[in-house]
């Protein structure tokens, strides 16, 4: 199944964004940074509006996209393996 490892590695990239985006917030302030943390929509809030970096465009939209496809690719995958093992094996095993 070679889409796990896509999920994998999207996962991977999704967790860098999010990691920057959690310490700039404690960066900020403490509480800040547990409501990043804690509550989930609450990342995209902050991400959008008071996230000030450099390459802002590029690790928020990493973030989205990665999350994104890290949910595509695993639910791909997974079914994948639901049909490889829904399958019944030939006569004779």
């Amino acid at each position: 199944m070679p889409l796990l490892p896509l999920a994998i590695l999207f996962g991977v990239t999704s967790l860098v964004c999010a990691v920057i985006l959690v310490m700039h917030a404690f960066r900020r302030s403490v509480g800040t940074g547990v409501m990043v943390l804690l509550i989930p929509c609450y990342m995209l809030v902050y991400a959008f509006s008071q996230f000030e970096h450099p390459r802002k465009n590029l690790i928020v939209a990493g973030f989205l996209a990665s999350t994104v496809l890290t949910a595509v690719f695993l639910g791909m995958g997974a079914h994948g393996l639901a049909d490889v093992a829904a399958r019944t094996p030939p006569p004779g095993f």
